[in-house]
């Protein structure tokens, strides 16, 4: 039987004691009841929640940790990491993207992501020139997902020019250029891969890099109710650069000539000003934040408390990949805003005082929507992703329902994670992926080749 019987779970409304949850061979939950008797023959658990949602992810990135922290002659910022980066990325093939996604995607698996959104530009050969199959390397990301377990939203991007105004892209940013219509050729491509475990969205990359009509099309031509995801404010440059070109800040000048809504992600948007916030949250769209990238980076920090109050949207992402972690995320967020406000406790309120708990079911809520896919919950009719964490763990012994989220959230490093179900496949037991040996193996011989090259 596709069962489980949770002493605790966490459902949409809340924790819950004896949870019967079942699901069919698609993948997908057809029963969640509460109070109900555990029946013979089926695996129990302690505490049992939804797996997360990962919003934003470049997954040729995870080969970069760690390699950009050398200081540089002058002062670093996000322009010179860029620059690291787009070197690092001029080599890689399709082969060695595979084995780097699917280490990653086993990664974020087995620390309790179990659907990612994958935003994904590396299009063309380390020449600039087309595949044979201009779908190759999404190809080769979708395969890595399907390897691992995770589920998938695939984001091809459109990215045509190097800043405001058109400006061409430079030799470095060869691999990444596509229009309209080579974006959806690949949303075209992949379209026979969608299913449970696959969503496929588009991407204009930033403001910088897609004109405004190129994501108008883009975003009217493709199919009614995908996700459109979007880099925006991230670093003050750009915030310095749009009013140049448009008279406008970036997010401004982005509502003013798109009808934003709930199928956008706006990813970072780090640096809104007090009509931007209203804007965002009163539009629906999400707003995608990545706090361990962005600190990595010195982006800066969103303005969660004042977004929370206007009763915005959000998820989180793990982006650049210095962490696969969704508790150092949620963590990051929490922390950055109480630095900033100089109090404790931001993501709560009068009626909702579990912080741990807020920080999961908000995120939850918000990558399900950028995701485009039925996750995110523990209800009948979304995928069957839940995370068993172990109730033996010191940081668990002894939890209420009502603690476990804050502890596992705000107490320690370790990983209580222990069993992972991703689109009603155990794919991750006692901790270790079900592949974990093969999939490492692989991803040591992309690094190594990748090391030679540039060498």
């Amino acid at each position: 039987m596709n069962a489980l019987f949770a002493r605790h779970a966490l459902l949409p409304e809340g924790w819950h004691g004896d949870v019967l949850i079942e699901w069919d061979g698609r993948g997908n939950l057809t029963k969640v009841e509460a109070h109900a008797r555990p029946p013979i023959g089926v695996a129990r658990a302690d505490y049992v929640v939804p797996g997360m949602v990962n919003l934003h992810s470049h997954a040729f990135q995870r080969a970069l940790g760690g390699l950009t922290e050398q200081a540089g002659d002058g002062p670093d910022s996000f322009w010179t990491w860029r620059d690291l980066m787009y070197r690092f990325g001029a080599s890689i093939t399709p082969e060695q993207l595979e084995a780097i996604a699917t280490q990653l995607f086993s990664e974020c698996l087995r620390h309790g992501y179990t659907a990612l959104c994958e935003f994904h530009y590396i299009h063309r050969d380390p020449a600039g020139k087309a595949y044979a199959r201009p779908a190759e390397m999404a190809e080769r990301v979708v395969a890595a997902g399907q390897q691992s377990g995770i589920g998938l939203t695939m984001l091809p991007v459109l990215y045509s020019h190097s800043g405001f105004g058109a400006q061409p892209l430079k030799p470095e940013q060869g691999r990444f250029r596509s229009d309209v219509d080579s974006v959806l050729g690949i949303v075209e491509a992949l379209a026979p891969l969608r299913g449970g475990q696959l969503e496929v969205g588009a991407a204009p990359h930033s403001l910088r890099a897609a004109g405004i009509e190129q994501i108008r099309e883009l975003a009217a031509s493709l199919p009614a109710g995908r996700p459109l995801h979007i880099h925006i404010a991230e670093q003050q440059g750009e915030v310095r650069q749009s009013p140049e070109f448009s008279s406008r800040r970036p997010v401004e000048y982005l509502f003013d000539a798109i009808a934003v809504d709930a199928r956008w992600c706006l990813v970072h948007a780090t640096h809104l000003n007090e009509a931007e916030v209203a804007q965002l949250a009163a539009s629906g769209a999400v707003a995608g934040l990545c706090p361990t990238t962005e600190a990595n980076l010195g982006d800066g920090l969103f303005p969660l408390s004042d977004y929370l109050a206007a009763g915005g949207r959000w998820g989180i992402g793990s982006d650049s990949h210095v962490s696969q972690s969704p508790v150092e995320e949620l963590r990051w967020l929490e922390y950055g805003q109480r630095l900033v406000g100089q109090r404790r406790n931001i993501v709560a309120s009068p009626a909702r005082r579990h912080v741990g708990e807020n920080l999961w079911q908000d995120a939850l809520s918000g990558g399900a929507q950028a995701s485009g896919r039925p996750v995110g919950a523990l209800a009948p009719g979304r995928r069957a992703d839940l995370l068993v964490l172990d109730s033996t763990h010191p940081n668990l012994e002894g939890a209420l329902e009502t603690d476990v989220l804050g502890r596992l959230v705000f107490c320690g490093n370790d990983n209580p994670v222990r069993d992972v179900l991703a689109g009603g496949r155990w794919v991750v037991q006692g901790g270790r992926h079900m592949a974990q040996e093969a999939i490492a193996r692989r991803y040591r011989e992309a690094i190594n080749q990748l090391r030679e090259v540039r060498a």
